[in-house]
């Protein structure tokens, strides 16, 4: 029997006499009569409810909420989400027998009556008065949809929820107005209809489909007696009657479902003892909701797309208003992922690096010209678990990236050139490149100039790194004190102008802080913000946002917006044509030896950061562009006598793991599809004459080991790797980790 309510609940009389206003109320409302503002049963007492007169006519029915699906390029799934794990089906996709089951537990004269079941109520102060208690409520299938329409409004605010459901005399009467008009405007199949759509079934199952699938994995039309009324059952109390943790109580359930049928006619006593005689047998499908369960490793590209729905104004005014449509579901959104790069990705990484390795690789491709995120994976899975993370490492801070980014090293040194050349600088410029040198003082920037009052140095990987060198064999050895002296001429002010153009900002979202280091890399950067910057070199110039989001479909088939690429010049075609020959040069004869590729123009650079802690390839050919990084997400690992994919490195360049990485990923991605080829331009090679050190060959074609200098140097084959001991200051110059 049902607890009765300490201090103050009611009586049974009392019950009985609550339940007896009602069911005037109902009569009242049926014969159309106005009510007072307030009666005997003190209808518009404070905290009760309005006026019955005062309550608004139209019931808003807002959408209901439905999984979204998300597809790659080709029209795949990748993953699903929802809030509410619900599938909208037509009356006519819902079985028979469950339609039947679900009227015949929960209001057995739906069909008789109107709105209010007149017969139903008496019924039921009848039984309450006799119990003490609620032991049966008189509210009809109408009345509860409306109610879990107010559910539904309330979403998962649990103050809301709570008012929707609270049992209050108040509650009711607003059910009762809205269940006429519900009856009036849409009729019993409709409201069947929405009634099984709406309802929770429990095991997070929203709506007949969901549950059908959840507990049978069949279709709803499919449902046959046992498993309607079993479902049927369930409504009153998910938790209490869920037959997947408890069997006994779920068979008990669906039998009274089974002979309230046989009692209603839907059915015969035949045969409910027929489907009485057999057992439940459940064939569940576990919930599978949000990026987690995303195929093809693109948990992490799946997340992305949530993010930039949430973030891109073209979905809503604010995050609340977005994070609202996204909870709605029912979406269909149609990505950018390409199937075939994000394989090549993901075989590319697990050839390379170990998901338990004490580093990570993550990678991103690139389409020039689109912005279109072909790709993007890392070798730390997306989960919980051991050796996995729900960090994305590829992007920003506001995209459930890192926090900062990571030091760049010298594959920021493309976009000191590129800005020297737009200043006019020639491609065949030459400094003196000495092995250490000061910082320029003052050097301009955009507004009050940088003064070298401690007296920094920078310094190239080995003594016998002294120039002078051109821009070209710069480039290709990744000397840093040559871009320091290109950086002491231009100012900074046209570097961080040519960045901007670029899109290139900190992890963390913030603009790159105006010092020297800045040309040698040591600010923080995402994956996928290099990859986009260098595809502007691809396109010979022109800078186009990332997109991920090709269309997105919404309930019942309607396009909605979606992001747009928007690209701009960053620089001239002639500037991006140089850079892209001094880049090719870094891949046919210098640093980025390794991730040269064959049968097609590439063009890329490599970065090393101070300790080793983070190593980097950033390349591209004409129609890709990818970046891939290697480190530790902590930046506590430093990346010397260390195995990675079970290959022992005694030091970790640029060239040697990141390049490799780059070189598999992007093959397979290009398999089959078109080769064309970069623009050149002629940029006279200066003489080579590299004094070399027999210990700083770096293999048996004895390729000379680049220069090292602090803030990200890339001068010997595979990688750059600044001085661990730096004697400048982080606050001057932006830290010694590039």
């Amino acid at each position: 029997m049902p607890k009765k309510r300490s201090g103050g609940g009611l009586t049974g009389t009392q019950q009985a006499a609550k339940f007896l206003g009602v069911s005037v109320l109902s009569g009242a409302v049926l014969a159309g009569i106005a009510l007072p503002a307030a009666g005997a049963i003190g209808l518009a007492a404070k905290g009760t409810v309005e006026g019955f007169d005062e309550i608004p006519a139209n019931l808003k029915t807002p959408p209901l909420s439905q999984r979204t699906t998300i597809l790659d390029a080709k029209g795949d799934q990748i993953a699903t989400v929802y809030s509410r794990d619900r599938t909208v089906v037509p009356l006519e996709d819902i079985s028979p027998y469950m339609q039947k089951a679900i009227v015949a537990i929960e209001d057995a004269r739906f069909y008789e009556h109107g709105a209010i079941d007149l017969k139903g109520v008496l019924r039921a102060i009848n039984r309450n008065a006799q119990s003490g208690g609620v032991a049966q409520g008189a509210s009809t299938l109408t009345q509860q949809y409306v109610k879990n329409v107010f559910v539904e409004e309330a979403g998962d605010d649990p103050d809301k929820v709570a008012q929707a459901t609270q049992q209050t005399l108040g509650r009711k009467v607003r059910e009762l107005k809205y269940a006429i008009q519900l009856e009036e405007e849409l009729g019993k199949k409709r409201i069947l209809e929405n009634y099984l759509n709406i309802t929770f079934f429990g095991q997070q199952a929203y709506g007949i489909e969901a549950a059908s699938q959840r507990y049978f994995s069949k279709h709803a039309k499919d449902l046959d007696l046992g498993e309607s009324a079993m479902l049927a059952g369930l409504v009153q109390s998910p938790s209490r009657f869920d037959p997947v943790n408890d069997a006994e109580e779920a068979t008990q359930r669906r039998n009274i479902v089974l002979q309230r049928m046989a009692e209603t006619h839907s059915i015969t006593q035949a045969e409910a003892d027929q489907a009485k005689a057999k057992p439940i047998r459940l064939n569940v499908s576990r919930p599978k909701n949000g990026c987690i369960t995303a195929v093809k490793d693109a948990g992490f590209f799946c997340d992305y797309v949530r993010e930039t729905f949430l973030s891109d104004p073209v979905f809503g005014k604010d995050r609340e208003e977005r994070g609202k449509i996204w909870n709605q579901g029912g979406l269909t959104i149609r990505t950018t992922l390409d199937p075939q790069a994000q394989n090549s990705v993901q075989e590319s990484i697990k050839d390379h690096v170990n998901q338990d390795d004490k580093v990570a690789t993550a990678v991103t491709l690139i389409e020039p010209g689109t912005g279109k995120v072909l790709a993007m994976g890392q070798s730390k899975p997306y989960g919980f678990g051991k050796n996995e993370t729900q960090i994305n490492y590829s992007v920003d801070k506001d995209m459930s990236g890192s926090n900062f980014g990571f030091p760049t090293g010298s594959t920021f040194k493309p976009f000191v050139a590129a800005a020297a050349i737009e200043q006019g600088i020639p491609a065949t410029k030459t400094y003196s490149s000495p092995y250490e040198m000061s910082y320029p003082s003052p050097i301009k920037t955009c507004g009050k100039p940088f003064k070298n009052t401690d007296g920094d140095t920078a310094e190239n990987e080995n003594r016998s790194e002294v120039g002078p060198y051109g821009m070209k064999e710069a480039m290709a050895k990744s000397v840093n004190t040559y871009f320091v002296q290109m950086t002491g001429e231009i100012g900074i002010c046209p570097i961080v102008e040519m960045t901007d153009k670029l899109g290139v900002k900190q992890g963390d979202g913030k603009k790159l802080p105006q010092v020297p280091s800045i040309s040698l890399g040591s600010q923080g950067v995402s994956p996928l913000t290099m990859a986009n910057a260098y595809a502007t070199f691809a396109n010979r110039g022109t800078y186009c946002t990332p997109v991920a989001i090709e269309s997105i479909q919404g309930p019942g088939g309607k396009s909605l917006a979606v992001p747009q690429t928007k690209c701009t010049r960053a620089m001239s075609e002639q500037t991006a044509d140089t850079v892209n020959t001094l880049l090719r040069g870094v891949i046919d004869s210098g640093t980025g030896e390794a991730a040269g590729l064959q049968s097609r123009d590439s063009a890329g650079k490599t970065g090393t950061t101070d300790h080793r802690k983070n190593a980097w390839f950033v390349g591209y050919t004409p129609n890709i562009s990818g970046a891939v990084w290697v480190g530790s997400a902590s930046q506590q690992v430093h990346m010397e006598n260390i195995t990675i994919g079970g290959v022992y490195h005694p030091k970790v360049y640029g060239g040697k793991v990141p390049g490799p990485i780059w070189k598999d990923a992007v093959t397979g991605a290009l398999e089959g599809k078109d080769a064309p080829s970069f623009v050149n331009v002629h940029i006279p090679d200066p003489e080579l004459d590299w004094d070399l050190d027999e210990d700083e060959y770096d293999g048996p074609d004895r390729r000379p080991h680049r220069n090292r200098h602090r803030g990200g140097n890339d001068n010997k084959p595979g990688g750059t790797q600044p001085s661990p001991d730096l004697p400048f200051s982080p606050d001057v110059i932006g830290g010694n980790n590039g």
